[in-house]
């Protein structure tokens, strides 16, 4: 008996220990800054990448005056240098402060991945169409608060490839360069 319960204290403390570690985990410093926590309760902090804008028509544009032009955000390198083996993951997110609804101001997006950089559409409008879109593969997140301003996110079944996530500061009114955190899936 005296065994049984030795091994439920042990297991009970370590039970608490293992969510204290997570609850316990440090805050990014600055807004868009990304963790990702990893299941010990130590965190990696993702890539930060600048982005360089390329808008493109297609050659219908130029010959007829009918076509698409579309705006994408280009990483000039082909991996992040952010890995994480798995598909179920949890971050940690710094925003302004944790009173927005996270889907609002925090996009995770799969990028499209070519042989010298990676890339993702954030716009695209046609001549006749008079409405603009995009391609982007969004990744769907579950969002909890976390410490004073801060975000912890779950997302599951993420496939491998390169993924990038941007956080929008509602209060900011010019935003002059898009900073993505980067990792990719193993």
């Amino acid at each position: 008996m005296k065994k049984i319960t030795t091994l439920l204290f042990l297991f009970t403390c370590l039970l608490c220990g293992s969510l204290y570690a997570q609850e316990t985990a440090p805050e990014p410093d600055f807004v868009g800054e990304c963790f990702y926590l990893k299941k010990d309760g130590s965190t990696m902090k993702l890539e930060k990448s600048r982005t360089v804008a390329r808008t493109k028509a297609n050659a219908g544009l130029y010959i007829a005056g009918i076509g698409k032009v579309k705006t994408e955000i280009h990483i000039e390198t082909p991996k992040s240098t952010s890995r994480i083996k798995g598909s179920s993951i949890k971050l940690i997110v710094k925003a302004v402060d944790n009173l927005s609804d996270p889907m609002s101001i925090i996009s995770i997006f799969k990028f499209e991945e070519k042989k010298k950089y990676r890339r993702a559409e954030i716009a695209s409008a046609g001549t006749f169409s008079g409405s603009t879109g995009n391609d982007m593969d969004y990744i769907d997140f579950d969002a909890k608060k976390y410490g004073e301003s801060s975000y912890l996110l779950s997302i599951e079944n993420l496939k491998p490839g390169e993924y990038g996530i941007i956080v929008t500061n509602p209060n900011n009114k010019d935003e002059k360069q898009v900073i993505v955190s980067c990792f990719g899936i193993d």
